[in-house]
């Protein structure tokens, strides 16, 4: 089979490949903490059972909470983004692992001109077989598919309205070259997203990578969480635990505050920029759904509850060329 390396040939593992295989293996514990969430009744997602078979272990009430703010913030922003362009967009979710988005706005009529999804290439290739083999994750797909074949290989999936690109996030040049062969469009406004990614990159990386955005598309909204308030002891504590499993924050730096984090997108060429933590986006959540979820589970530790949240952050980037308001996009209080 073509392009195919023998063991033999391989070079031994590094240092580096270590890192990156326990940066894969946060992709599983998201997956699974969402897994056990839905499981609860935090939010619905009918589709997260075809990656991830089994709920788990049981996850504490106030991870569950975390990922339920988590989750319903992303949500509440992307959504807002498809509102203002009418859907006239593309969506590139970075580091996507096993998410499941491009079927809830398939099931809701809200899909972008086109999804993309980046990740490893081990990680993209069980994802695949997953679509491969799984009627109710490849039917959708082939609904909003008008050819009558769609590329299929081993690292890469391509039809009209979903992509997924198996890259390294950190090889901008390769990133760029896979976007433009699935026919990714920059004059088009493009929502980028991520989760927990750009943690892992180096400040210098991640920061590349934002650049790359702001220069390379006119219209476009850059959404990012992960970790903030990193320079205390709790967040030390979050620090020493992902670093017990080989898991090392190389973009910490860039987590220390709001001010931190929202320096790396105004230094870039991002036009404006909002952070919050996830304390404060947890209370700007409709607050009929949040009252629902909280009788769901007991929570005896309120106090770690918010230790938690105020060490995560959403911060949302805007360039707004074709001034379609995307500034006005926000938590509403």
């Amino acid at each position: 089979m073509a392009g195919r390396v023998s063991m033999a040939s391989r070079p031994p593992f590094t240092d580096s490949d270590t890192a990156d295989e326990a940066v894969r293996s946060t992709c599983d514990d998201a997956s699974i903490c969402k897994r056990f969430a839905t499981s609860k009744g935090y939010w619905t997602d009918p589709y997260i059972q075809y990656f991830v078979r089994q709920t788990g272990e049981r996850k504490a009430p106030e991870i569950n909470r975390g990922y339920y703010a988590r989750v319903q913030g992303m949500q509440l922003l992307l959504d807002a983004f498809l509102k203002k362009t009418q859907c006239d967009c593309q969506v590139v979710n970075l580091g996507a692992g096993l998410d499941t988005t491009f079927w809830r706005l398939k099931a809701e009529n809200t899909l972008p001109k086109k999804y993309f999804e980046v990740d490893f290439p081990m990680i993209v290739a069980r994802k695949i077989h997953h679509i491969k083999t799984k009627t109710p994750l490849s039917k959708p797909l082939i609904e909003t598919h008008s050819a009558d074949s769609l590329l299929l290989d081993g690292h890469n999936l391509d039809s009209d309205r979903y992509c997924i690109i198996g890259a390294d996030l950190r090889d901008i040049p390769t990133l760029e070259e896979k976007l433009r062969k699935f026919q990714i469009m920059t004059e088009l406004p493009t929502l980028f997203l991520s989760e927990c990614v750009l943690v892992y990159m180096t400040p210098e990386q991640s920061s590349k990578l934002v650049h790359w955005v702001s220069d390379t598309f006119n219209t476009a909204m850059f959404i990012n969480y992960e970790q903030v308030n990193m320079a205390d002891r709790f967040g030390q504590v979050m620090i020493e635990n992902l670093q017990r499993r080989q898991c090392n924050l190389a973009g910490v730096d860039i987590c220390q505050s709001l001010d931190s984090q929202r320096e790396r997108f105004l230094s870039t060429g991002w036009e404006s920029v909002n952070a919050l933590d996830m304390m404060v986006v947890y209370s700007l959540l409709p607050q009929e759904d949040v009252n629902r979820i909280e009788r769901l589970e007991f929570l005896d530790e309120k106090e770690l509850l918010q230790q938690l949240l105020q060490h995560y952050s959403i911060c949302w980037a805007v360039k707004d060329a074709l001034s379609l308001g995307l500034s006005q996009i926000g938590f509403c209080a």
